[in-house]
């Protein structure tokens, strides 16, 4: 959290600094102070405390001290909210011994001054005389921000909710340990492996590393030849071909709901209207009648059935049927229309909507129109082809975002619920011309991505040359780049900016550094979920490492769930493990560790030393309910049926008192938005079942193969997150 203050700081940064404070005190925020003391030579007896004029304190009673909690093995800290009336903080350090009443140590020289978050004086170190006249040296770190009340309502809210005892095993459900295990390793480090490159092993293939656009949906109407035979004559302005709606949404007849979980309906003879939510196995899909609100139940349930149930759940379901049953016709169906010119990241943007309403269970696909433009154009336009004057040019590209627009009608009227749009979209006559397409059928939420940072734009445009088709067959880089500059010119002449309807505007998301959202008429629960999910993502570079405990007890005996400890096969792979992590992320002091509540991963992380660690509920491993303890032997003997159902359905077989592989990615969502908000390293050491999802997710794997994707143990892999996609790599620390 905090960063040491140079002199050349304290001289020239002080005056900008506050001018910055000031800005952001007459913006209603808070001061957060970070206090930090570092020493090398360890000193265990002896804890740091700050006293003086300083929250919670208010005096020079050196017996109120503050005391500090140790971060890593030779980092102190302690962190607090200064009341707005109180800014200009007077305070010294000193140092208590651990267990005695001796007396303690005060630090050498005048008192600190810390006004408005900055230091009133150049940073020293902290020097403390001891009996012996030894003299110890602390390096200090001192670090203010400004945090809206927003943020800190927010903040303690979470600390209310997630650091009570949980009522099962009376542990915090979330819960924080800075400190680090001393001696963990035993001294038995020496002589295991640290050259990491010894460890990779071939990724899957399916996390081969491709341009975004070109994992969208394929342009069927396309490669088909049925588009050709009805764009003979181009739209010309507002006149756009527009499939009969009579036969893409049937006016009578059963619609079946395709945003609903494993819901099954009351009897009818049972006079109520109502729903309930079965163990989510085999249930009923759920339908209405487009002209009634009575819900009949479809028997048909084949698993190879088309329009299969979808995996939504829990509050995701819930919310799905309430627009099923009051929202308008079109509200069923959302189309995502990207906005913005050319390298302002609205393709990766895409493909990460993409990825996470996917694996919520919403039928999602991303629609590139670049990609039905090389199909049917060729991909060796030159930048004229993009002018606003060019008559030909502009009746081709209006032609394939018809083309494009309609696939993705149609794919919505096959069952498909959200999808992604991807152009530039950039004048109100072509946003016109797809709302015109969408009337009736669905609803349109515009996505403006904006950037103003130059040099990102710099950079997405050279990414641009050496990634898409468009420059695939160019040979000089710097032809390309002058070519990819005049077309984005060309858009720009004739760009403006979103200013009708519902929309969405990410302004300088891209950076990492904070920018702004923007919503006009958003409303609806999965519109909502939309916007929380951009507000927290973001692009910046850096890697998650995922990795499952060390080999458990219960993983010998066969045994699933429990809370046991790990084995000594286990041990040595957390000896191992903390070898890497600290080698792999050795210049990250950003980084952390996140576990499950379980001890098996708790343990496995003990021997981690300089990084915070968090435990999660969230992360446990699925609840395996009645089961919990058996061999899958077992379970098969004495209860055959749920053997049978779990092994027909394992992502929506729910454990009888215990969950489904459905109910472990609902849980896991805040993990995912926190790891997708997170700017530094993340290393999770958690569980089988709770990595499939979770890997899942950064894979872009279809949920049917969650309860089937390969997790073993002793084998960490590493996600790399940034501006050119994911990418992964696998290290195999032990056989």
């Amino acid at each position: 959290m905090g960063t040491g203050v140079s002199k050349e700081e304290a001289d020239g940064g002080s005056e900008g600094t506050k001018d910055r404070l000031d800005d952001d005190h007459q913006a209603g925020g808070q001061l957060y102070v970070s206090l930090k003391m570092e020493n090398h030579k360890l000193t265990t007896h002896l804890v740091p405390h700050v006293y003086g004029s300083v929250p919670l304190v208010g005096s020079w009673d050196s017996s109120k001290a503050l005391s500090m909690e140790r971060e890593s093995v030779s980092m102190w800290e302690i962190s607090f909210v200064v009341p707005p009336n109180h800014e200009t903080l007077d305070f010294k350090f000193l140092l208590k011994p651990k267990h005695s009443d001796a007396p303690c140590f005060v630090e050498e020289g005048p008192s600190r001054l810390l006004i408005g978050g900055a230091l009133g004086e150049d940073a020293r170190h902290a020097l403390f005389k001891l009996d012996n006249d030894e003299v110890l040296e602390y390096q200090v770190f001192v670090k203010a921000d400004r945090v809206s009340p927003f943020d800190l309502a927010a903040s303690w809210r979470a600390y209310q909710d997630n650091f009570r005892p949980s009522s099962v095993r009376w542990i915090p459900d979330v819960s924080i340990n800075s400190a680090p295990q001393t001696g963990g390793e035993n001294g038995s480090s020496a002589g295991l492996e640290l050259d990491l490159e010894h460890y990779v092993v071939p990724a899957p293939s399916t996390s081969a590393h491709v341009y975004a656009a070109n994992m969208t949906e394929n342009p069927r109407s396309l490669i088909s030849g049925s588009g050709g035979s009805s764009f003979s004559s181009k739209p010309k302005g507002m006149e756009v071909n527009v499939p009969d709606s009579s036969k893409v949404f049937p006016s009578s007849g059963m619609v079946e709901s395709k945003s609903v979980g494993t819901f099954s309906p009351l009897q009818k003879q049972d006079s109520q209207r109502g729903i309930f939510v079965d163990r989510g196995v085999g249930s009923p899909r759920l339908v209405k009648s487009s002209s009634s609100n009575i819900f009949s139940s479809d028997l048909n349930l084949g698993t190879g059935t088309k329009n299969s149930m979808p995996a939504a759940a829990g509050a995701v379901a819930a919310a799905a049927v309430a627009d099923q049953m009051l929202g308008l016709k079109e509200d069923r169906h959302l189309a995502i229309v990207l906005v913005g010119l050319p390298a302002r990241g609205k393709t990766f943007t895409a493909a990460k909507l993409t990825r996470y309403l996917r694996w919520l269970g919403h039928e999602t696909k991303h629609f590139n129109v670049g990609k039905y433009r090389r199909l049917k154009h060729g991909a060796n336009q030159a930048a004229d082809f993009f002018r606003a004057d060019n008559p030909e040019g502009m009746e081709a590209r209006n032609e394939v975002a018809a083309l494009a627009f309609e696939d993705m009608l149609s794919w919505m009227n096959e069952g498909g619920q959200v999808g992604i749009f991807d152009a530039t979209n950039s004048n109100r006559r072509r946003r016109n011309m797809l709302m015109k397409l969408a009337e009736g059928k669905c609803k349109i939420i515009f996505l403006e991505t904006i950037c103003n940072d130059k040099n990102i734009i710099e950079k997405n445009i050279r990414l641009k040359i050496q990634q898409s088709p468009d420059y695939a067959e160019e040979p000089d880089f710097e032809a390309g780049l002058e070519d990819f500059k005049n077309r984005l010119a060309n858009y720009e002449k004739v760009y403006e900016p979103v200013g009708e309807g519902s929309y969405i505007k990410m302004i300088d998301k891209v950076s990492g550094h904070g920018g702004q959202i923007q919503v006009n008429n958003i409303s609806g629960y999965l519109p909502g979920r939309i916007v929380f999910f951009l507000v927290n993502t973001h692009l910046t570079p850096r890697p998650i490492l995922l990795t499952r405990h060390g080999e458990s007890q219960d993983n010998v005996r066969g045994r699933i769930g429990g809370d046991t400890a790990i084995s000594e096969k286990g041990e040595l792979y957390s000896k191992k493990l903390a070898n890497f992590v600290g080698k792999r992320l050795k210049s990250e002091r950003a980084a952390s560790i996140w576990t499950s509540t379980l001890q098996r991963t708790i343990l496995t992380a003990s021997p981690i030393v300089g990084f915070p660690k968090i435990q999660w509920r969230a992360l446990d491993e699925i609840n395996a309910g009645v089961c919990d303890g058996m061999t899958y032997e077992e379970i098969k003997k004495n209860m055959p049926e749920e053997y049978e159902s779990r092994k027909k359905d394992k992502l929506r077989y729910r454990y009888p008192r215990g969950e489904s592989y459905l109910d472990v990615i609902q849980r896991l969502e805040p993990v995912i938005i926190e790891l997708e908000r997170q700017r530094a390293p993340v290393v999770v050491i958690s569980h089988q079942a709770v990595l499939r999802a979770l890997y899942a997710y950064f894979a872009d794997r279809p949920l049917k193969e969650v309860p089937h994707i390969e997790m073993p143990l002793h084998t960490i892999i590493e996600i790399q997150m940034g501006v050119t996609g994911v990418v992964e790599k696998r290290y195999k620390l032990m056989d």
